[in-house]
């Protein structure tokens, strides 16, 4: 069922695209479009992982140069009887993760400095846990083609209004092409966003049930989404289509409404809190609303209890 949702997204964007190409160039611009989605899809399917890990400038580790954060990552693996994915650390201060690769032998793992310095082991876990069930799940493949044909579409879409239309004397195709100029791209993110959105939650369940900690996972969702929103993501800031990869949003949004790349935290809380229930964990829940603000983020932000020196903080900030 999930590839079969997975190449009806991909057609439906695909057939987007033809239609943009055709409003700008007619029969020869749906073909052209056509060949260009053709060979994005496969560039993509075979590259996915290059792609996104060139994109943050991550850089590969293994037991030997970083072994707690790698050991942890195959410990869930073994759980989730997954092969052990390729791990990525990215320096960067903004608090996130995520997964790529077409399929679970070609996967990888990624994890931010600041993610590592801010969250406790258990914490850890449940994120990687999580990106772990996305790769479970084929979820990794999707949401890095969704999000290439998206951002095609959108720069189509200006090519259009810059080159398009000009040669129709009656005015009609000017008036396609800027109505085409908004409409894809809407579209196209509303295509995108639903992907990660319903794909989120499965993640969230798969990622308590490889852990057996769904209130770390959510005490994770706390802190992160506060951190995301307030320090920079430069890779977010020049591609906003690669925010719908992460764990939490690359950059503030709102709760559940069209435009969000992410169920709002609150409500993944609470799905998790269900899942705890289920569960039967006992562990109480976090106070999150007692948590720090992540305002001005910083070490100072961050619980005295959770600064503490870690081998899994590759810069050992305590």
């Amino acid at each position: 069922m999930n590839m079969l949702k997975t190449t009806m997204l991909l057609a439906a964007l695909t057939a987007l695209f033809m239609a943009l190409g055709f409003t700008i160039g007619g029969t020869g611009g749906a073909m052209i479009a056509l060949v260009i989605a053709g060979g994005m899809n496969l560039f993509t399917y075979w590259n996915a992982d290059s792609i996104v890990l060139k994109m943050h400038g991550a850089r590969e580790v293994d037991a030997r140069s970083c072994p707690e954060f790698v050991g942890l990552v195959a410990g869930l693996a073994r759980r989730a009887n997954l092969p052990m994915p390729r791990v990525y650390i990215i320096d960067s201060e903004h608090p996130n993760a995520f997964a790529t690769g077409r399929d679970p032998a070609h996967a990888a793992v990624a994890a931010t400095t600041g993610l590592l310095g801010m969250l406790d082991r258990d914490e850890i876990e449940g994120v990687m846990a999580h990106e772990l069930a996305h790769v479970r799940n084929r979820d990794t493949l999707i949401m890095t083609m969704t999000a290439t044909i998206a951002g095609a579409i959108s720069m189509l879409a200006n090519f259009g209004m810059f080159f398009g239309g000009g040669r129709d004397r009656d005015g009609g195709q000017v008036l396609a092409t800027i109505l085409a100029m908004f409409v894809a791209p809407f579209a196209a993110m509303i295509v995108q966003m639903a992907i990660s959105r319903s794909r989120e939650y499965g993640a969230d369940r798969g990622g308590a049930e490889i852990s057996g900690k769904p209130r770390a996972l959510a005490s994770a969702l706390a802190k992160l989404a506060r951190g995301a929103a307030h320090i920079p993501n430069p890779v977010v800031d020049r591609n906003p289509a690669a925010a719908a990869l992460y764990i939490v949003p690359g950059m503030r949004r709102g709760g559940d409404s069209l435009f969000s790349t992410h169920p709002a935290t609150d409500n993944r809380i609470a799905h998790l809190e269900s899942i705890a229930n289920e569960m039967g964990v006992l562990t109480p829940s976090p106070n999150f609303a007692a948590m720090p603000s992540s305002r001005g983020m910083g070490k100072a932000s961050v619980p005295k209890a959770r600064r503490r020196a870690s081998a899994l903080d590759p810069n050992r900030r305590g």
